[in-house]
């Protein structure tokens, strides 16, 4: 059988044995018939507060937090529904916060492209910068001691909403909510605490848990404690249409999301398999190697003791360059010495997390990657093996795991969450 894989903007046909291939997809919703009508509906009818109409007064500063250059979120037209909601508000007095956490800074051209060229020009944009420490405050501790450092500029702002889109997250449970304060606009201190070893490596801290997720408790009991006015959350399906939304509340709006992207998304399957195909879901996720672990992370939780993971990402901004990612895998010559270094007593590097997460996967199954933007090298570096087609790896997999191997694709990578029933 022939299947199409989401890989960067264009796609990548790939080619699979039709009796030993199972397909894995979420469930296809089709979009909302209205995407405008659909937003608006929410924030007219939110989810435990008052209308947005009659919670935020003209005149306040208000801040809006949006997702990252690395994130398919429809965010100019989640704001052009906020701001229609405030009719007398006016652009010079928002601030739109990108959420970056530690990720790099986002381009004027990319940010322009994020929410459109109006709100670019008009609003103050605020690109979060998690290692400037004049642009961070101190504003509390969590109960297990989280100290929390947030982006200055957001505290002060006077109505505070978050924006963003729900799916399954590899280690937090699920994105968006309160993710779009912390680690969206922490500091790296914070964001090194909330991502440190332990945390990474507790059980819980998996696809689609969200209680009992040491990560996902601290970053809720943040976002409650620092306060968020109003909230915007949409689910997504395979094609980035948004699907529904949510508004109100940040952590009753948020819950309910939780629950329906979580029934469109993981599925769940009898058996593991011996060869598990993935993606980064393409463009933007698959932006860089980086991001792609995520798509492997989904491929792991069905993958046999010993298999074979293949990844497809393009991967147009490299490794990435910026970041302690490409570092770290380069000071360690395998996944196990690197998980041993990660886990030692006292180590603490930004992006360590992201490096946990791919040792624990090469340590249950080999990972062969396909990525037209790096070099093999490059990927050799980052302890992946290079392949140049993915239907030969596969053909070649299957082969050297027998005659009853298996294959199982998951052609929009992190998109679908399979899980062993």
């Amino acid at each position: 059988m022939k299947l199409r894989l989401d890989y960067g903007t264009t796609g990548l046909m790939a080619e699979f044995p039709d009796n030993r291939t199972t397909v894995i997809e979420p469930v296809y919703v089709p979009p909302a018939p209205n995407a405008r009508s659909t937003l608006a509906k929410a924030i007219q009818n939110p989810i435990g507060t008052p209308g947005l109409r009659n919670l935020y007064k003209p005149g306040q500063k208000i801040g809006i937090s949006v997702c990252d250059i690395t994130r398919a979120q429809p965010r100019q037209v989640m704001l052009e529904a906020l701001l229609s909601e405030m009719p007398r508000e006016r652009l010079e007095d928002v601030t739109i916060f990108i959420a970056t956490g530690t990720h790099r800074r986002n381009s004027e051209d990319e940010i322009e492209r994020m929410i459109g060229r109006e709100f670019a020009r008009d609003c103050r944009i605020v690109c979060h910068n998690a290692r400037d420490s004049a642009s961070l405050v101190h504003v509390a501790d969590t109960s297990t001691g989280v100290r929390v450092l947030l982006n200055r500029e957001w505290v002060s702002c006077d109505f505070k909403i978050t924006t963003g889109f729900v799916e399954p997250h590899f280690f937090a449970g699920f994105s968006g909510g309160p993710k779009m304060v912390a680690p969206g606009l922490a500091g790296l201190e914070t964001v090194m605490t909330l991502h440190n070893a332990a945390r990474i490596g507790h059980p819980n801290s998996t696809w689609g848990i969200t209680r009992g997720n040491p990560i996902h408790d601290d970053v809720r009991e943040i976002a409650r404690m620092t306060g968020v006015d109003f909230a915007l959350d949409v689910t997504l399906n395979r094609d980035q249409q948004i699907t529904a939304a949510f508004a109100g509340d940040l952590l009753e709006e948020h819950a309910m999301a939780c629950g329906v992207a979580r029934q469109n998304a993981m599925r769940a399957v009898e058996k593991s398999f011996d060869v598990v195909v993935t993606t980064n879901s393409g463009y933007p996720l698959d932006q860089n190697l980086y991001q792609a672990v995520k798509g492997m992370s989904a491929a792991a939780k069905i993958v046999k003791n010993g298999g074979t993971i293949v990844c497809a990402a393009e991967c147009r901004d490299g490794i990435p360059n910026h970041g302690a990612y490409g570092e770290i895998l380069g000071s360690r010559r395998s996944p196990r010495e690197l998980l041993e270094m990660i886990t030692s007593p006292g180590y603490s590097r930004p992006d360590q997390w992201q490096v946990q997460v791919q040792a624990q996967i090469q340590l249950k199954a080999r990972v062969l990657v396909k990525a037209d933007r790096l070099s093999d090298d490059q990927i050799r570096g980052a302890h992946f093996q290079p392949i140049a087609d993915v239907s030969a790896a596969v053909d070649e997999a299957l082969r050297t795991a027998g005659e009853d191997a298996a294959v199982c694709v998951l052609p929009h990578g992190p998109q679908t969450i399979p899980y062993l029933a």
